[in-house]
């Protein structure tokens, strides 16, 4: 039986699960979801610091300052970062401060040392500083425990580690972080057709390029992908390799074979190892799509054809990759945008056509095919960024009509 896009993604999420955590360091968890709330050992900041390069004052004392008629201050310490300072600032008085330093007592504000001019003496200790702009209470000052306090969470189950949170983690005292496993991915190939990369292909072979583009996109959705040899059509062959994968990883693809041609071996083997969930979905390219579990091993046969096997991948195992890695967002981003050209199609199915999206001078967008729609072929793909997605039904998109686009070069999550 075959049935929609929707129904078959659901399916395919209903046989994973989300893998343990474990730890990782901090840059091994950049990317990854958090498996627990990461909280601060101690306030941040630490400490009320300057902001800004600049004067520590009273903000009392430059109230009416101005360009046209400034402020004379009594310099009485500099502080730079790291250091300490126990002089006071009082009333008429100013702290040289750099930015990180803590703030000295007496002062609440914060002058850039852009609206300062040096006094007649040194704007060191001792010196004087012309004061060009008033100032308010708090400006240019980093309080303590702005951020976060301690014993405060800084971080959610469920975040995404990127750049920032790298530093939060450090900054808070962690050099790692409890956080989603990466899958295991077990890549095979099928087919007596196929040869290795190195391999110069003879008469009726091909070149085995589907597993190592589905090894790139697996490590594009965080995944960890083991690629096995080439798996002839034979069943005994196909039998030993899905037992194996089984026994080494969390999820297993395969492309090829899972068609009904005489030496199509991997639904039938499938059914005998483990479970079939379903091998026919209304899309092209691609509508031998096989989802299974053996051994409670989840389970996808992608079809043999390049193509078929990319949009197959970007449809449906990437959104189970990452729903067993913890993330909440699970769909690539979906856009309307404006056709630049005709486009037909048959009514029979759904179809995603490999396709780019750009915005006009007038900052609409606007979409066209970005190559031949050869399933066999993979240079629409390369040059694409989107994926337009043609309803089933109907037949002739013309120039200028809105279709639904799958964004390939946006993450899951984007607005």
């Amino acid at each position: 039986m075959t049935i929609s896009v929707e129904q078959a993604r659901e399916r395919v999420l209903s046989r994973c699960r989300r893998l343990e955590p474990e730890s990782a360091s901090m840059l091994e968890a950049l990317g990854r979801v958090l498996a627990e709330d990461i909280r601060s050992d101690i306030d941040i900041s630490p400490f009320d610091n300057s902001a800004m390069d600049g004067y520590a004052v009273r903000a009392v004392s430059v109230a009416d300052a101005s360009r046209e008629h400034p402020v004379t201050l009594s310099i009485v310490s500099y502080i730079a970062a790291g250091d300490s300072s126990e002089e006071e600032v009082g009333e008429g008085q100013a702290a040289r401060i750099m930015t990180g330093a803590p703030m000295p007592k007496g002062a609440d504000s914060v002058v850039m040392v852009e609206h300062t001019e040096p006094g007649e003496r040194s704007s060191m200790p001792g010196g004087t500083v012309r004061v060009m702009r008033a100032a308010r209470v708090g400006e240019n000052i980093r309080y303590r425990g702005e951020e976060v306090k301690a014993k405060e969470a800084v971080l959610s189950r469920g975040d995404v580690v990127g750049a920032p949170a790298v530093g939060l983690l450090a900054s808070t005292g962690h050099e790692s972080a409890p956080v989603y496993r990466r899958p295991r991915v077990a890549v095979l190939s099928t087919g007596d057709e196929l040869v290795e990369v190195t391999e110069k292909p003879g008469p009726g072979k091909i070149r085995n390029s589907n597993s190592y583009s589905i090894s790139a996109q697996v490590l594009e959705a965080g995944g960890l992908p083991l690629r096995y040899p080439v798996v002839p059509d034979e069943p005994v062959a196909t039998r030993e390799a899905l037992a194996r994968a089984a026994g080494e990883a969390d999820f297993i693809i395969a492309s090829g074979g899972v068609s009904a041609g005489d030496l199509d071996f991997v639904r039938p083997v499938l059914e005998e190892m483990g479970e079939l969930e379903f091998f026919k979905v209304s899309m092209r390219p691609g509508n031998p799509q096989t989802m299974g579990s053996i051994e409670g091993v989840p389970f996808f046969g992608l079809p043999g054809n390049p193509t078929s096997t990319f949009v197959g991948f970007e449809i449906f195992v990437r959104p189970a990759l990452r729903f067993m890695q913890g993330h909440r967002e699970l769909f690539r981003p979906m856009c309307i945008a404006t056709l630049e050209q005709d486009v037909k199609k048959k009514p029979d199915k759904r179809y995603y056509l490999r396709g780019r999206v750009r915005r006009s001078d007038e900052g609409r967008l606007l979409a066209s095919l970005s190559g031949g729609q050869s399933s066999a072929l993979l240079g629409a793909a390369h040059r694409g960024n989107c994926l337009l997605v043609l309803p089933q039904g109907e037949t002739f998109f013309g120039a200028g009509t809105e279709v639904e686009t799958m964004r390939l070069d946006m993450e899951e999550g984007t607005p």
